[in-house]
């Protein structure tokens, strides 16, 4: 029997675990300890160890420590990492025990915002102008040489968490002197205009065998730190956009070294020049349920899709899309407690949020004009109805 240690340290990956065992793996999972009474798939969850945490984050020497003495008696074929904090657990295990996938070096590339930025430079993609904080030199020089505004960014958070926007020289070294000794984790970027497009991806055996391209209504960061309402829809297939993007991304993740799994990439196209810059990428399934958004346009479930890559027993994998329709996901923070969805109930809509103080949906259509006008409707109608805001934490929460 194949045996999966799987690694969240977040509430997710809920399908991936139903799935794995599905396929009759023997699953293991790694989460935190203040995850201990949260809702788990227990019935396709054969051990579950639970890890000291503060705010989701672990003493890796206890987790090292931990799972080296789990070894003694347990046979670990995989070790899989669920959530984008959780790549460089798992790579720091894989690197201890000397298991196979990717190790410290490669997880970079798909964690480190600067590595991948570096990386993308290196080999020819399209990078917006950026520099480490380091040496102050070469931030004086940069700055002397780039316009603002700019974007301070976190080498090692997720999504828009952590990134401010710097309209002056004085304005980032105001900032730096409240980071202190932390400067070094951080990277400024040139601010880019434009829309923002994300790329979802599976892989097998070093080829992406399945990928679809989406488009961010507003940019994430925006959505983050002004207070907008989220959505993303399918691009209309076979459009410039997405011949581009498909073309771009497949240059991306083959240069950064992933070789199985999926991956959620993202690139931004310029208002100002009309080229396609890439921003930034991971190893792990995209958050804010795009993913249903993904499944309810092709009929993939990504976290499925990638337990049956991590289980396939012949080496052989066959991703088989379901549909190709086009699909769109919106979610706003609610004012209420419990958002009444039920006026919203055009045929196309497919999929309701459920949770406290978020109002969420997704519609799907064989027609790509009726998902944008849809979209078009429903948005003014979510700001009326339900919109409200509160500031961006400093770290993820969940």
């Amino acid at each position: 029997m194949l045996t999966l240690l799987c690694i969240t340290s977040f509430h997710k990956g809920f399908d991936f675990l139903r799935e794995a065992k599905r396929q009759g793996a023997r699953v293991i999972l790694l989460t935190s300890k203040s995850l201990e009474q949260a809702e788990w798939p227990k019935e396709s969850i054969d051990e579950i160890y639970y890890i000291p945490d503060v705010d989701k984050e672990w003493n890796m020497n206890d987790v090292i420590s931990g799972v080296s003495y789990m070894a003694r008696t347990v046979h670990f074929d995989k070790i899989v990492a669920l959530d984008d904090f959780d790549v460089e657990k798992a790579a720091a295990l894989r690197e201890h025990l000397r298991f196979p996938g990717m190790g410290d070096s490669t997880a970079r590339h798909f964690r480190d915002k600067l590595a991948m930025r570096t990386k993308a430079a290196d080999v020819g993609i399209p990078v917006p102008a950026f520099v480490h904080i380091l040496n102050y030199e070469k931030i004086k020089a940069y700055l002397a040489s780039v316009p603002p505004p700019y974007v301070l960014k976190p080498r090692m958070q997720a999504g828009a968490i952590g990134i401010s926007k710097i309209h002056n020289e004085q304005e980032l070294w105001d900032a730096l002197s409240v980071l202190g000794d932390k400067q070094s984790f951080y990277l400024l970027e040139q601010f880019t205009p434009g829309d923002v497009f994300h790329v979802d991806s599976i892989l097998f055996n070093r080829e992406i065998v399945f990928s679809i391209v989406s488009k961010y209504g507003r940019p994430p960061m925006e959505v983050a730190h002004e207070g907008r309402v989220f959505s993303s829809r399918t691009l209309q297939r076979g459009s410039p956009d997405e011949a581009a993007l498909q073309a771009l991304n497949k240059h991306t993740l083959k240069s950064l070294g992933l070789l199985e799994g999926v991956s959620h990439t993202e690139f931004i196209k310029s208002d100002l020049d009309g080229k396609y810059y890439f921003l930034e990428t991971s190893a792990r399934v995209g958050g804010a349920n795009i993913a249903d958004m993904v499944e309810a346009a092709s009929g993939l479930n990504l976290w499925a899709e990638w337990a049956k890559i991590e289980t396939c027993p012949d080496g052989k994998y066959h991703p088989k899309p379901l549909r190709h329709d086009y699909a769109c996901i919106m979610i706003s923070l609610a004012k209420q407690e419990w958002p009444d969805l039920a006026s919203y109930n055009d045929p196309e809509v497919v999929w309701r949020l459920n949770k406290k103080h978020h109002a969420g949906l997704i519609f799907r259509s064989p027609n790509h004009d009726r998902v944008e006008e849809l979209l078009t409707n429903y948005t003014g109608r979510f700001y009326q109805d339900f919109f409200a805001t509160v500031p961006l934490p400093d770290k993820a929460t969940e």
